[in-house]
């Protein structure tokens, strides 16, 4: 793959990872500001999970076998950039969340179109693809640092009356809104993330050209989703499969809440964090999961497949536990955000690597798939149905929310979850082949 090929695949992992990264992190303060609901913040948040079931057994496979994959990802990016666009100017819910379905029913297939597309012009995926992919995690740490500059109370800077570049920069950086004011700001990260998927749809058009794939005429690949699900019925898979459920659920938690623990006032039981300041700190995480994935392949010949998955949610169970019993020092707060990466790596793209490795060849995608239902679809769709709730009303109490309880929930899953993993998951010792055959091999 030559040199101009690399930069427009890994530009356009910047771009894709840039939109979701844009308005994902506030969207959980932003909504009850609006004066919406539980149950309608929950319907709006969970435009993305259904989204991503419904892909994993149509949209995504409908796009790859119908269409040129650079052309459906210009229209898509195209048509749900218009609507992200409009999220910024409507506190109409009918309205939001008809434009929030639009945008993710559209940008979900667009994860696996900008794969398809990366795939089919590398010569060598296992030395290319870890490359481009490196993009998205570059794009999404990226879309948090605009808003620096964005979600500032000018009144004050100007007030200050700084003197210089240097001095004018500076208290910018101190003076981030807060309260009401960051909440009404924050339909910025709309606008932010439309320009850039409007971006990526002009940028579509200079990709290489990546025609649609034919569909397997035998009709195996409908099916292999159902052979995937067969595999359920082996103890150690079904017992991956409802641990994953759970992290899942503990990993949208803390997205739905951190946003809104770090921008609280101390009074209010929060950290206190300026508005301008909390997606760059959320943003630290993403940066130790790059650095995370690097030791990842030595971890697991040391550790083997449980112990890394276990380590992987005890990083959950970590994180929340300092976030309930040290609000108070934002330092550790911030710091905590490191296991970020080993939460992600040590679990999720170990579960990816293991059923690569332990599933047969036949039904390997679909397998990958069952297990992205659990990561993308079910687990957000339980977290964004009870989150709204628990912050809301459950842990509520008048202005004050009781941080504390509230995050202990998701600590009890993930202890749960580690528990039910080092005493039942025990996969066999057996080759691809053997586990499709059902045959049997000693535990390891």
């Amino acid at each position: 793959m030559n040199s101009s090929i690399r930069f427009k695949l890994f530009l356009m992992m910047v771009l894709e990872f840039f939109i979701w990264g844009a308005w994902l992190p506030l969207i959980f303060g932003y909504l009850p500001s609006l004066k919406f609901m539980p149950w309608q913040q929950s319907l709006i948040l969970n435009a993305f999970p259904i989204a991503a079931i419904v892909g994993m057994f149509f949209s995504n496979q409908f796009a790859d076998r119908n269409f040129a994959a650079e052309k459906f990802l210009a229209f898509s990016h195209f048509v749900g950039g218009l609507a992200m666009l409009g999220l910024a100017f409507t506190h109409d819910f009918q309205l939001f969340c008809v434009l929030m379905f639009i945008h993710c029913l559209l940008y979900v297939p667009t994860i696996s179109i900008t794969n398809s597309i990366a795939f089919a012009n590398m010569k060598d995926a296992q030395k290319e693809f870890g490359i481009v992919r490196m993009g998205g995690t570059f794009g999404w740490i990226l879309a948090a640092w605009p808003f620096t500059f964005i979600l500032v109370d000018w009144a004050k800077v100007s007030a200050a009356n700084p003197h210089g570049a240097v001095e004018w920069v500076g208290t910018v950086l101190k003076n981030g809104l807060s309260g009401q004011a960051l909440q009404d700001a924050t339909k910025w990260t709309f606008i932010v993330a439309g320009i850039a998927s409007l971006l990526l749809a002009a940028f579509s058009l200079i990709l290489p050209h990546t025609p649609p794939k034919k569909a397997d005429k035998s009709g195996a690949e409908t099916f292999a989703w159902m052979e995937a699900v067969k595999l359920l019925g082996k103890p150690f898979v079904l017992v991956l499969w409802l641990v994953t459920l759970v992290d899942s659920f503990v990993h949208n938690c803390y997205f739905n809440w951190t946003g809104s623990f770090l921008g609280a006032s101390t009074a209010a039981g929060g950290v206190g964090i300026p508005g301008n300041w909390i997606m760059p700190a959320m943003s630290v995480g993403q940066i130790a999961e790059l650095l995370t994935m690097l030791v990842l392949g030595a971890t697991l010949k040391r550790l083997g497949w449980r112990t890394t998955m276990i380590v992987g949610i005890l990083g959950h169970a970590a994180r929340f536990a300092v976030y309930a019993f040290f609000p108070q020092h934002w330092e550790v707060i911030i710091l905590i955000q490191v296991l970020h990466g080993v939460c992600y790596a040590f679990f999720f793209a170990t579960v990816y690597i293991f059923v690569d490795a332990y599933f047969p060849k036949d039904v390997r995608s679909s397998a990958q798939g069952l297990f992205n239902v659990m990561i993308l679809g079910v687990g957000a769709l339980v977290a964004n149905s009870v989150c709204p709730k628990l912050i809301q009303v459950t842990f509520a109490h008048g202005d004050i929310t009781d941080f504390r309880g509230l995050f202990l929930v998701p600590l009890g899953a993930a202890l749960v979850a580690t528990i039910g993993l080092a005493l039942f998951f025990h996969p066999p010792a057996q080759t691809k082949a053997e586990l499709g055959k059902g045959g049997s091999a000693p535990a390891h």
